[in-house]
């Protein structure tokens, strides 16, 4: 199409904004709508994924595709003069990795996750430019296993520490909009983005064919909650622990953030203490409340050594924790020193064995050529992300859960048993599933 805008034009708009954010960290940005137009849009949707669940309209990718100018132009036109509404997100719950508990998941239509991409994309060059190093989550150029790194490294120079692992008892459906509001007004003040966001807090879930509203919250799912939650916690507490708590201990401390999962590194005990003393009161301070069983300190030092055999019993071992899907705990390298391992979460790989159960349920009567097709995705995304040194055991106890339950499922296609495990193993042969792979190397400390 003449005169259509690339990708490239739309990264120079958004280069624009991040330079002025960071040029002048102090400034209240009032102007920033005037840089969506349809060409950013039209970016923003090749950004949004078009294989997701459809909203409370039923609209697919696919159908939105179908007249896409027209709807691109539409959203447009309706977001500039104001008159474009919120539709309420469709809710589905996932289960978590506590017996009976569940994480609500916000569906949007398929037009907001396009509206959404494209607020995000605003907001992030603004806020890009103030977040501190140690936020990791839903940040652009930023990992999960960019954390797990880091905090490995941190804590083999300091020969461990102690930990506290925070807790926050269910951030998202709690984040009070007040408090979003006062912040956002620090830094964004352009009138149609605020005017939009607001209506996606107050545009509520629908549930049970029950729409209810709430001051509090931001759904998980949305294309928008991301930033808003790291907005919120940036205030909350990555300023607030570099700029008035780290002044004030003794030794040295640092943080990592996920998200809303957060791990605080101390060299002394004490400083571990006096952090945790006063934690509870600062999230309580902006409607936030953690966990008083999962909130804890940790001592993670290296194990005390007699000589280069085992450590002494007399002396209490390092505690293990949890963060990212992996446990952390201390053990002997290769040769014979002591080092901080990692291994998949007992909590995070029983779900997933839980989730590959249902699905071989559900599908057993699909074709086994595309069972296996689907099989062999799942279990390299698996490996994608868990595939780490040293944690070949959890890789081999996945796959081999895997391989169970396909078999266990095909043999229950009919009344009649008929995939024994010698048939199944003849299977294996023709559609083997990968073996475990390790994707991310040994760190260097």
């Amino acid at each position: 199409m003449a005169g259509r805008s690339s990708p490239t034009t739309v990264s120079t708009k958004l280069q624009k904004i991040a330079t002025l954010a960071r040029e002048e960290p102090q400034r209240v940005l009032t102007t920033l709508a005037h840089h969506i137009d349809v060409d950013f849009l039209r970016e923003a949707y090749r950004r949004t994924r078009k294989d997701g669940a459809p909203g409370v309209d039923g609209q697919t990718a696919a159908e939105y595709a179908e007249d896409l100018e027209s709807n691109l132009q539409s959203l447009l036109d309706r977001l500039k003069s104001g008159t474009y509404v919120a539709p309420p997100v469709r809710r589905a719950d996932v289960p978590k990795e506590e017996a009976g508990e569940s994480r609500p998941i916000g569906i949007p239509t398929f037009e907001d996750k396009v509206l959404h991409r494209a607020i995000a994309m605003i907001l992030e060059a603004v806020y890009e430019q103030d977040f501190l190093d140690a936020s990791y989550g839903f940040r652009p150029g930023r990992s999960a296993h960019q954390a797990l790194q880091s905090l490995w490294e941190q804590l083999m120079r300091m020969h461990g520490g102690w930990v506290i692992k925070v807790d926050i008892k269910r951030y998202f459906d709690t984040l009070p909009h007040n408090h979003l509001r006062s912040f956002l007004d620090q830094r964004v003040r352009d009138g149609v983005i605020r005017r939009v966001i607001d209506k996606w807090l107050k545009a509520g879930v629908l549930e049970e064919e029950r729409v209810s509203v709430s001051d509090a919250g931001v759904p998980q799912g949305s294309g928008v909650a991301p930033i808003l939650s790291n907005v919120f916690l940036h205030q909350v507490f990555d300023r607030w622990f570099e700029h008035e708590v780290q002044p004030r201990l003794r030794g040295k401390a640092i943080f990592y953030r996920f998200a809303d999962d957060i791990a605080v590194v101390c060299a002394t005990e004490k400083d571990a203490h006096r952090i945790m003393a006063v934690l509870s009161k600062r999230f309580g301070k902006y409607g936030l409340t953690l966990h008083p069983d999962k909130t804890r300190v940790l001592g993670f030092r290296r194990p005390p050594v007699r000589s280069l055999g085992e450590w002494d019993q007399r002396l209490a071992g390092p505690e293990s924790f949890d963060l990212l899907g992996f446990t952390h705990y201390w053990g002997r390298s290769r040769r014979g020193q002591w080092v901080i391992k990692r291994k998949t979460a007992t909590g995070r790989l029983s779900r997933a064995l839980k989730r590959i159960n249902t699905w071989c349920r559900r599908y057993r009567h699909a074709p086994v050529v595309w069972q296996h097709q689907q099989l062999v995705q799942k279990l390299r995304g698996h490996y994608a992300y868990y595939g780490m040194v040293g944690n070949d055991r959890g890789l081999k106890h996945f796959r081999y859960g895997v391989r169970q339950r396909w078999q266990k499922w095909l043999n229950r296609r009919s009344q009649r048993s008929g995939m024994t495990w010698d048939r199944f193993a003849c299977l294996l042969e023709r559609y083997p599933l990968p073996n475990t792979r390790i994707v991310h190397g040994a760190p260097s400390a």
